[in-house]
C-alpha cells in the first residue's frame, strides 16, 4: 500500500496487551469502532486506557474484558445512558482499577502532554470533591511508571499567594486511535466540525493510527491547510474505513444509530445479553464488512446518510 496507508486488521494488532492508548471522539461521535471490535477480536487484555468523554467505544472493550486501567472525566453515550453499563458493572465488581477527574482537567491533562510540559494548572477542580477523593492506591500507582505518582497537587500561586490552583498530570500514551472524515496516504488529516480533544491525543501519543471515511489526494487537503489539524508527521498509519464509527455519527456523513445504541444499551445491563451482543456483531463476524451487514446492511446505513446543509439527519427518529 502507498505511504501509510494499512489494512484495519494489522493496524489494530500494533496493539499489544497492555498499551496504554486514548480514544478519539465524544459521546456519540466519531469513535474509531471499527478498530475497537477488531482490538476485541484480537482478544487484546490489560489495556490502559486515557479518555475525556468517551461512550460506548470504551464501555464495549471492558465489558469484553480487555481493560485493566482507565483515566477519565465520565463513560457514557448521553441520552441512551447516563453510566455506561459494563463500566458501571466492573466499578461494582471490582474489575478494574479506575481516577476519575473532570472534563476540563482531562483536556487539560492532554494539553500538557501535547506540549511536551509535565503538568498543567487548573482551577475547575477547586472546590470539588474530585480534590479529596482517589481511587488507585499508591501501590497502583508505583507498580506502573506509567501513572502519574500523585493524581494532583493543590498549590498557591507563585505570583499571588492569595490565589490557589491544581496541577494536573500530563498524559502521554503509547496509541492515539483517531477516526475522521478524510485522510491522505501520507498522513495528512482532515476533521470536519467539532475536534474535541483529538488533537491534543494525538500530539502527546508515540503511534498515531488514523480511520478514515475516505482517503483523498493530497492536493485536496492541501488547499485549504487550515483546515487540517493534525500534520502528516504526527500520523503513523492510515486506514480507510467506510461506516467506521458506527454506531455513532460522522458529521457530514451519517448520524448516530438510535436503533443499534439502544439494542446494545439494554444488552449490555444483562451479562449474558451482552455476550450475545458481542457474538452477534463483534466477535461472531470476520470483519468490518460482516458487522455492516449483522446490523442491516445498505437499507440501515442509508437512513443514516448525513443530509446537507445540516451534516446530520434532521429526520432522524431519536428515541426508539
Amino acid at each position: 500500500m502507498a505511504g501509510k496507508l494499512m489494512d484495519l486488521k494489522a493496524a489494530a494488532a500494533l496493539v499489544p496487551d497492555g498499551a496504554t492508548i486514548s480514544i478519539g471522539g465524544f459521546t456519540t461521535q466519531r469513535h474509531p469502532m471499527a478498530f475497537i471490535y477488531e482490538l476485541i477480536r484480537l482478544g487484546r487484555r490489560d489495556l490502559y486506557l486515557f479518555g475525556h468523554s468517551p461512550g460506548g467505544d470504551w464501555d464495549i472493550l471492558i465489558g469484553a474484558g480487555c481493560v485493566k486501567r482507565v483515566e477519565l472525566a465520565y463513560e457514557a453515550d448521553e441520552a441512551f445512558n447516563t453510566v455506561g453499563p459494563r463500566w458501571r458493572r466492573a466499578v461494582e465488581r471490582s474489575e478494574i482499577e479506575w481516577e476519575d477527574y473532570s472534563n476540563f482537567s482531562m483536556v487539560a491533562r492532554f494539553t500538557a502532554g501535547a506540549m511536551g510540559i509535565p503538568f498543567m494548572p487548573v482551577r475547575s477542580l477547586l472546590g470539588s470533591d474530585l480534590i479529596r477523593q482517589e481511587t488507585l492506591t499508591p501501590e497502583q500507582r508505583f507498580a506502573d511508571p506509567r501513572t502519574s505518582p500523585r493524581k494532583l497537587h493543590v498549590m498557591d500561586s507563585p505570583f499571588n499567594p492569595l490565589d490557589r490552583v491544581v496541577l494536573v498530570p500530563a498524559i502521554h500514551t503509547e496509541f492515539a486511535v483517531l477516526h475522521v472524515q478524510k485522510a491522505t496516504d501520507q498522513g495528512t488529516v482532515r476533521i470536519e466540525g467539532q475536534t474535541f480533544a483529538d488533537v491534543q491525543q494525538a500530539m502527546c501519543a508515540d503511534v498515531v493510527i488514523v480511520t478514515a471515511e475516505e482517503i483523498v489526494e493530497d492536493d485536496v487537503l492541501r488547499a485549504e491547510p487550515e483546515r487540517n489539524p493534525i500534520p502528516s508527521l504526527a500520523v503513523n498509519h492510515v486506514c480507510r474505513v467506510p461506516y467506521g464509527a458506527h454506531p455513532y455519527a460522522v458529521f457530514n456523513y451519517y448520524d448516530y444509530d438510535p436503533l443499534q445504541l439502544k439494542e446494545y444499551h439494554e444488552s449490555a445491563k444483562d451479562d449474558a445479553a451482552y455476550r450475545r451482543y458481542l457474538d452477534r456483531y463483534v466477535v461472531g463476524v470476520k470483519d468490518q464488512v460482516g458487522y455492516l451487514e449483522a446490523i442491516g446492511g445498505s437499507a440501515r446505513l442509508e437512513s443514516l446518510k448525513a443530509k446537507p446543509p445540516f451534516g446530520y439527519r434532521p429526520d432522524l427518529k431519536r428515541r426508539v
